[in-house]
């Protein structure tokens, strides 16, 4: 597998462009990914019970045969909580994007992101759609289309070699705030020209998600437009993958390297954020609660704080591996902060608080949490909490 530079569009078959129908004041708002032929699909959604319109469009769509051809999003209103008048509006962004390419309706998703409340101003949506062009717009007009309080774009593309064929895989996401999924996050959009069965490729997104976008944080908020969907439209030409074997743990290496680089840009993105913070939770009873403790601690507004800070108060990392619920032996934590042992044993070591203090001056903060309980290990991304967030937020809706 190697790194490329690429697009959303990058694989074979796909395109994709991205306007600005004025949802926004100066960013492109309405993006479209097209696949030239219908393409195996899965996604995974919020568990907020309050799921957005597009969401409930989306589950249609691909209850229907599991394929999709094309997505149609917009930033800047989330369409959530609109009643009646929501649903009707998102099914009319799908239907209105099947007909300008020649599609059935139901080969269309819809995602939406942005304000919750607020209805869709649709007379400026159909006008975006009707100015969708493959021909004059960009791929990386898509990737401005979907931002809403990032301050960048988040992408990668990869190529693998499956069956002496050339493989690859684009993923482009969206999101800064109101992170802490539960399933996957944000919006979050992967394209590949594989050829895999339907039941591998939703299998393959959710073992991903649970690993890299269920273990990100930011504030502890779960949207209601949570969305991570894949396209797999099989023109690379290698054998499909329909079992197990050898080329589906090649292709599922890859796919998680995708997701988890676009997990972490979220996580680095963060409203405000100075840091990306990285926990490891190390000797634990089982994956899963490895992967519990080490949001937990992620998650704790004082860690975040103290990150923030530059404070090496070790103090409210292990309260919060204490809080997670997770099963740990009291006796026996040992912490570390990048390569510097703080706590061993439970109790606190010597060492050099100015190296400490220097470290905790890097972008990015690495914390490895000992739990003395088992053999497995689990991580976990987020971001200090700044003045900042609480500036961005007291004044998102005006």
């Amino acid at each position: 597998m190697r790194f490329i530079t690429g697009t959303i569009a990058s694989p074979k078959g796909f395109f994709a462009t991205g306007v600005h129908g004025k949802l926004k004041y100066k960013r492109k708002d309405i993006g479209l990914i097209y696949s030239e032929v219908p393409a195996v699909a899965a996604a995974v959604y919020t568990t907020n019970q309050f799921q957005a319109a597009p969401i409930i469009v989306t589950k249609d769509s691909l209850n229907q045969s599991k394929t999709l051809q094309a997505v149609i999003v917009n930033s800047g209103n989330a369409n959530a909580c609109n009643g009646e008048n929501g649903l009707k509006d998102a099914y009319t962004m799908r239907q209105l994007t099947a007909a300008k390419l020649g599609i059935d309706a139901r080969a269309v998703a819809v995602a939406s992101t942005g304000i919750i409340g607020e209805p869709l101003p649709m007379e400026k949506i159909i006008n975006g759609i009707k100015e969708l062009d493959f021909q004059k717009g960009v791929p990386l007009d898509f990737h401005e289309s979907i931002l809403t309080t990032d301050t960048c774009e988040k992408q990668i593309t990869v190529e693998l070699i499956l069956n002496q064929h050339p493989v690859i895989i684009s993923g482009v996401a969206k999101g800064s705030g109101m992170i802490h999924p539960n399933m996957a996050t944000m919006l979050a959009f992967i394209t590949t020209d594989v050829a895999i069965s339907s039941k591998l490729l939703d299998q393959l997104l959710r073992q991903s998600v649970n690993q890299t976008f269920n273990q990100i944080t930011v504030d502890g908020d779960t949207s209601t437009n949570d969305t991570v969907l894949v396209m797999a439209n099989g023109l690379a030409g290698n054998s499909e993958i329909s079992e197990e074997n050898e080329d589906y743990q090649i292709l599922k290496q890859a796919f998680e390297i995708v997701c988890e680089h676009l997990a972490k840009k979220i996580a680095q993105d963060g409203e405000g954020a100075t840091k990306l913070i990285e926990v490891t939770v190390d000797s634990a009873k089982n994956i899963e609660e490895a992967r519990m403790i080490a949001k937990t601690i992620v998650s704790s507004s004082l860690v975040k704080t103290a990150m923030f800070g530059e404070d090496p108060n070790w103090g409210r990392i292990i309260c919060a591996t204490g809080y997670s619920q997770g099963s740990l032996d009291p006796a026996n934590i040992r912490i570390e902060i990048g390569s510097i042992l703080i706590l061993k044993n439970t109790k606190k070591v010597v060492f050099e608080e100015a190296a400490l203090k220097e470290y905790l001056e890097n972008d990015v903060i690495r914390i490895t949490v000992d739990v003395g309980v088992g053999t497995e290990t689990g991580v976990a991304w987020g971001c200090d909490l700044s003045y900042d967030y609480v500036k961005i937020n007291a004044c998102y809706h005006t």
